[in-house]
């Protein structure tokens, strides 16, 4: 999967749960997917919005920001981890500075392209 095209296999009808506080950065993952044919729950900048959408319908997979305004997306990871769903990490720290509790699930490097993200997302769900 090189293209942004071939993503749509993988992506395309999926529910994506989009959890970042930084609207502008939410607004660009929800559009980078949304193009890409996934249906987007969110985007969400806290962690109780986030599980309380989890606990009101489906999702297929997500986008999570580590750290939100004033906390940690870890209660997040850790529920989808506890349903199966998978889900990457997006976040503005590199692999050897995000925090060990993180590392067993995959990561997109903030500042991302479209295709990074898409082929994280893609490898995410499809691996």
């Amino acid at each position: 999967m090189t293209e942004p095209r071939g993503f749509a296999a993988v992506l395309a009808g999926r529910r994506i749960l989009v959890v970042e506080d930084e609207a502008l950065v939410a607004m660009m993952i929800a559009d980078t997917l949304a193009d890409a044919g996934c249906t987007i729950v969110g985007p969400v900048a806290t962690t109780r919005d986030a599980l309380a959408l989890l606990r009101a319908a489906p999702v297929d997979g997500a986008t999570l920001d580590i750290n939100l305004t004033h906390e940690e997306v870890l209660p997040v990871a850790e529920a989808l981890d506890a349903l199966r769903i998978r889900f990457v990490l997006v976040t503005g720290y590199d692999q050897e500075n995000v925090l060990c509790r993180y590392r067993r699930w995959p990561m997109v490097q903030k500042p991302f392209t479209e295709t990074a993200l898409l082929r994280g997302l893609a490898q995410a769900l499809d691996g």
